[in-house]
């Protein structure tokens, strides 16, 4: 029986070697001659066990701007072996997740497109057309997400979304962030059924001047019940990487910002990063693109947001302080390798994940860390007995 492996490669200080084989299993490959770079991993399971990945295509030869594609997978041996089961035109930055029986998959119709959702009643085969209000058209304008986590809480189904239409057209400013929801036993085909908050747009004047924007967020549930929206935030002027933490009210109606409190130190929050609770261990966990202290050293100046080389598990007893338990994936090279965009979850003892990585093949390899070849995917074992090995 084939053994699944979480690789770990050291920070070397001696020249860079090469590496003939990308970690974990293959779900799928796009060299980078070609111009299509994947993106926006996904993983659900469904209720028969299987697994099922989703990835987009974005890049100068896709038509992410126009009516892009994403890609399904699934899974029927835990992981070992994949297989394209459909191609969806017209799908963006998007979500797999199972919710009341039902098979969804929510994201934009384009790279700042409208807000949509899909159903699948065939096991991800084949996908409904988002056509209006009634049938998946949820919000109609230009909008910024990734596949973040869904979140039950208090009879609602939360996700966080970015509005893309700020003033200002430029990458992260042009961005808002606001909670979407709907009450538990609605139809989330409807748009009626959702509620949205209101949009925190751009300030300029926030972290001294130094905030590029917000994206990415988590619904997440603190051990009080305030639910919160944890953005992925830009600042380039340092490696010292932090989140923001944007309060929802309990109706889904209210989102504030406290500039002297909400930004909080966090691990690897310059990039994508989605956060759990697990009920059993009573700790949030999140896979996090981290910077060891020796890749700082060696990168100081660096826009922390380009350093994507190393993912490692982390976990919190309260969602503001974290500890580091394992590296999970590290390369010593920045520029053309990267481990990035991770979507995973719990799985009895184990969690499994997705990666959008960027690694050596036999034509020259990834365009750069950034723009990656494959998506991969992983297992940690026995994730809960892995000790802290240092706080964060």
């Amino acid at each position: 029986m084939k053994k699944y492996y979480v690789w770990v490669f050291l920070w070397l200080t001696a020249p860079i070697f090469a590496i003939s084989q990308v970690p974990g299993s293959v779900v799928a490959y796009s060299p980078a001659a070609s111009g299509l770079y994947i993106g926006s991993p996904s993983i659900c399971i469904l209720s028969n066990g299987d697994y099922l990945a989703s990835h987009d295509l974005f890049g100068p030869n896709s038509k992410e701007f126009e009516r892009p594609n994403s890609r399904i997978y699934r899974s029927q041996d835990k992981g070992k072996t994949w297989s394209q089961i459909a191609e969806i035109n017209g799908q963006f930055w998007s979500k797999l997740f199972v919710h009341e029986k039902g098979l969804y998959f929510m994201g934009t119709s384009k790279h700042h497109g409208n807000t949509i959702i899909r159903k699948s009643t065939d096991s991800g085969q084949t996908w409904t057309e988002p056509t209006d209000g009634e049938n998946g058209l949820l919000l109609a304008g230009e909008y910024h997400c990734a596949p973040m986590p869904l979140t039950e809480h208090n009879g609602r189904l939360w996700r966080a979304m970015e509005d893309a239409m700020g003033p200002i057209k430029k990458w992260g400013k042009r961005y808002g962030a606001f909670m979407m929801s709907i009450p538990l036993g609605a139809d989330p085909m409807k748009a009626a059924n959702w509620t949205s908050s209101n949009v925190l747009r751009y300030d300029s004047t926030l972290l001294n001047g130094n905030f590029g924007g917000w994206i990415e967020g988590n619904a997440v549930a603190d051990p009080n019940g305030q639910l919160w929206d944890v953005l992925r935030v830009d600042d380039k002027s340092t490696l010292e990487e932090k989140a923001a933490f944007v309060r929802i009210s309990a109706d889904g109606k209210t989102a504030t910002f406290d500039r002297t409190a909400d930004f909080v130190r966090f691990p690897g929050s310059s990039k994508k990063f989605s956060i759990r609770y697990d009920p059993k261990s009573k700790r949030y966990w999140t896979i996090a693109n981290y910077i060891p202290q020796e890749v700082k050293a060696a990168n100081a100046g660096k826009n922390p947001a380009s350093i994507r080389n190393t993912q490692a598990l982390f976990s919190s007893k309260d969602l503001r302080n974290w500890e580091l338990h394992t590296i999970l994936l590290q390369h010593p090279e920045v520029i053309k390798h990267g481990f990035q965009y991770v979507d995973w979850l719990f799985e009895g003892k184990d969690i499994i994940f997705l990666s959008r990585t960027a690694f050596d093949d036999d034509q020259g390899g990834a365009h750069n860390n950034h723009d990656a070849n494959y998506l991969t995917f992983h297992r940690i074992r026995k994730f809960r007995k892995i000790g802290v090995l240092a706080g964060y």
